[in-house]
């Protein structure tokens, strides 16, 4: 019987920096990670496999990020979780002893049964394994009409790196927005206009009745009676988690179907952790369970899992996500962290909105120069900051993540006025006009001439 002291289940984000982060915790243990593919695939990185890389071998994650750090890679899938025993089973009749165990499975695309014709030819959910996107990438070449069920980030995603190839596509999402769990309206207009500007159709508040083909997929019928010609279908519908190794080893799930974990990330079995997209994420602000499976929420889960393995250690818990999103579609970038408008109203707070639009370089005359909008979330009672949107040039991306850290350190308005910032006309907006402090003066403002109408000098 091989013997590993932290076996880690699942060679993505979340398994890779959990092995990493315990190696660089506990010095010289052995660390095996064991995954059911030859190549892992960047997860947010699959889109652009199809526009702007070409090539799926582009867009693997070497080997070395874990080899180099002395941590063994098993090609094999486990089967088993014998929790009492501390071993696993694997598909290859191998039977591995741990000391501890961190899952990281990932998510399951959600495949929609109930849409007839959902298993034709040339219609495609979103796997990440290699030789599927293989498969689909060839196929995509040979495609002129493209359809993309779903307007979430796969979906947006896929609809602009299709357009990228010159294909006609057609994008179609059942809710009255693409991206509305991520922005509020201002900006769900914003990103539809540019996907419209840049030549695909945009179908929202519109149900898929159908796909349509004998063998192979030929047109999409929608619940207005339309019928869109398609040579291939994009199912990017969202995804589950895959829990089923845990759930067959008894480990408690949630009832959207995650594996329960603590705030150190552990399991009902206290030597067993989860990280990533088969682990119940709670939202920062309520601590209710909340779908949000990114690759980024499965790293810091992973650092937590990685530290906390054979150690508790107080500092490092997770107190909940905080949803950071960040993504581009042409030309333009936009970024979201925690609570959107619309739902910090439906949670019951009180809350005051800060605005405010500039440019990423100063003088906005420069060349390359990019419009920012942003837009930030406060609580009135509190002045902390709840959320925040952005959208403009590659800036943004990171302008998000201090607006994440804000979130999650409880920052105020007041504060975020007054921090100080690092600018330069070539690379930043202007120091007398730069977005987090000026969106969150803009706040203040409001909120201040609402408090003091009657006052007079």
């Amino acid at each position: 019987m091989k013997k590993t002291d932290l076996l880690v289940i699942g060679g993505s984000a979340g398994g890779i920096l959990s092995a990493n982060t315990a190696r660089k915790a506990y010095g010289d243990i052995k660390i095996t990670v064991i995954r059911d593919t030859q190549k892992v695939m960047v997860p947010c990185g699959i889109p652009y496999i199809f526009g702007r890389l070409k090539d799926t071998s582009k867009n693997a994650i070497p080997d070395g990020i874990l080899t180099n750090n002395d941590i063994e890679i098993m090609i094999d899938k486990v089967i088993k979780i014998d929790k009492e025993n501390k071993v696993v089973e694997t598909k290859n009749n191998e039977l591995i002893e741990y000391k501890r165990l961190i899952i990281a499975t990932g998510s399951l695309p959600f495949i929609p049964t109930f849409i007839p014709g959902h298993d034709l030819e040339n219609v495609y959910t979103v796997l990440k394994e290699e030789n599927y996107l293989k498969k689909v990438l060839e196929k995509t070449k040979e495609a002129e009409n493209i359809v993309v069920i779903g307007g979430g980030f796969i979906g947006v995603e896929f609809a602009e790196q299709m357009r990228l190839l010159d294909k006609n596509v057609t994008l179609v999402e059942l809710a009255d927005a693409c991206l509305w769990q991520a922005f509020d309206k201002k900006f769900t207009n914003e990103i539809e206009e540019n996907l419209r500007e840049n030549g695909i159709k945009v179908k929202t508040k519109t149900k898929v009745e159908k796909i349509l083909g004998n063998t192979k997929v030929e047109a999409v019928q929608l619940d207005s009676g339309e019928r869109i010609k398609a040579d291939l279908v994009i199912l990017g519908m969202g995804v589950k988690p895959n829990a089923k190794l845990a759930k067959d080893a008894g480990l408690e799930l949630n009832e959207k179907g995650a594996i329960v974990v603590d705030q150190y990330t552990r399991t009902s079995n206290l030597d067993i952790f989860a990280v990533g997209d088969c682990a119940e994420k709670k939202c920062f602000f309520t601590g209710k369970n909340v779908p949000v499976l990114l690759a980024s929420t499965a790293a810091t889960e992973a650092k937590i899992a990685g530290c906390n393995a054979f150690q508790l250690r107080l500092i490092r818990q997770n107190k909940g996500t905080i949803s950071a999103f960040t993504t581009k579609f042409f030309s333009t970038t936009y970024a979201a962290a925690g609570m959107t408008e619309a739902k910090a109203r439906e949670e019951g707070f009180s809350i005051m909105i800060g605005e405010f639009s500039t440019f990423d370089k100063h003088p906005g005359s420069l060349p390359n120069t990019k419009k920012i909008n942003i837009k930030l979330i406060f609580s009135k009672c509190s002045g902390v900051i709840l959320g925040a949107q952005i959208s403009g040039g590659d800036s943004v991306g990171e302008m998000i993540n201090i607006l994440s850290l804000a979130i999650q350190k409880g920052i105020t308005a007041s504060e975020l006025n007054t921090f100080q910032v690092a600018t330069h006309p070539l690379v930043s907006a202007s120091p007398v006009a730069y977005p987090i402090n000026e969106a969150s003066m803009n706040a203040i403002s409001k909120n201040c001439k609402h408090l003091n109408e009657d006052f007079q000098i």
